[in-house]
């Protein structure tokens, strides 16, 4: 069976917001930021045309595939927007009232793929900007801990199909965050981060 015939089974949650209220920043969530109809387009879209690539890292002395497939759109190096990708951009800057410049594709293709712990790199001008994420597709649990691992609880937090989380600047700074595996029969899931790279450019608000 197809899983694009599939995609009633995809969790939307629940019509809400969420501000988890983290010490030192930022971490808000939309669920259902989406339609249905929007992210079942979507998902379609982004999964048959995406030109999905498998990169290597590495790690422990040998040099492993990412468990997940990437594509990366905008900034200085990335392949050239979209139609789809404006689109989606647009409705999330005007959401959260913050420019974006460029966007990173995972392609998570069933419960097997994942991301390890960790907190994302300085961008070109060596400063942490706010990263928009964006879900369409299968529920996966989106886990964040402080980088001392100490003062604040671990978070488990489930991200739906047409989810919207917004990630403050200083949350690379002080928090890591984690995608697990899971053993469970699941469909695959695609997330958009929306993200500052441009040296020099200033994170500003819409009016």
């Amino acid at each position: 069976m197809q899983l694009f015939d599939d995609c009633d089974l995809f969790d939307e949650g629940t019509r809400r917001y969420v501000d988890f209220h983290l010490p030192g920043t930022e971490l808000r969530l939309w669920e259902q930021f989406f339609t249905k109809a929007e992210s079942d387009r979507y998902f379609k879209i982004l999964k048959d045309t995406t030109p999905w690539q498998q990169r290597t890292r590495k790690m422990y002395d040998r040099i492993l595939p990412d468990p997940r497939l990437t594509a990366y759109y905008g900034g200085t190096k990335g392949l050239e927007w979209t139609a789809d990708l404006l689109a989606i951009k647009a409705k999330v800057e005007a959401g959260c009232g913050i420019e974006f410049d460029r966007v990173l594709l995972n392609y998570y293709r069933d419960g097997n793929d994942s991301v390890s712990w960790h907190s994302d790199t300085l961008p070109a001008d060596g400063r942490h900007h706010p990263i928009g994420s964006v879900t369409f597709g299968e529920t996966r649990l989106f886990k964040v801990r402080p980088r001392n691992h100490v003062g604040v609880a671990l978070l488990d937090i489930p991200l739906t199909h047409g989810s919207f989380l917004l990630m403050g600047e200083t949350m690379q700074d002080l928090y890591e965050h984690h995608i697990p595996k899971t053993s469970r029969k699941i469909g695959a899931r695609i997330n958009l981060t929306f993200r500052i790279s441009e040296p020099g450019k200033p994170v500003y608000y819409v009016s």
